[in-house]
């Protein structure tokens, strides 16, 4: 695939998380929405991390002149998409949790 068409999925997949997070009812205290902003925010890195571990295994470890001409090391790549992966599931769990409603009474 081009990076024409790697931009063209992160494009469609952010606008798919602002589209989705981004409505609140009018009658949401401020506390409210800044959850719903940051679980959005959340989900917003998680997609972008997550895309840019799948670009560089598809790009650094796949292609055949690699990415802008670069060889880098299989180790160093997978640590590198290792790290971003991680990232991207804790972000994207914080995140949920945040767009979650807050619960009145808790069974604790």
């Amino acid at each position: 695939m081009e990076l024409t068409d790697w931009i063209v999925i992160l494009a469609v997949t952010l606008m798919a998380i602002a589209f989705f997070c981004a409505r609140t009812p009018a009658n949401w205290s401020r506390e409210n929405r800044a959850r719903r902003l940051a679980g959005a925010r959340m989900l917003v890195q998680a997609a972008c991390s997550l895309w840019a571990a799948l670009l560089i295994v598809a790009h650094g470890l796949f292609a055949l002149n690699g990415l802008a001409g670069l060889h880098p090391a299989p180790l160093e790549a997978l640590t590198c998409v290792a790290i971003l992966i991680v990232c991207g599931c804790y972000w994207s769990i914080r995140g949920g949790k945040l767009l979650k409603p807050r619960r009145l009474f808790t069974a604790y």
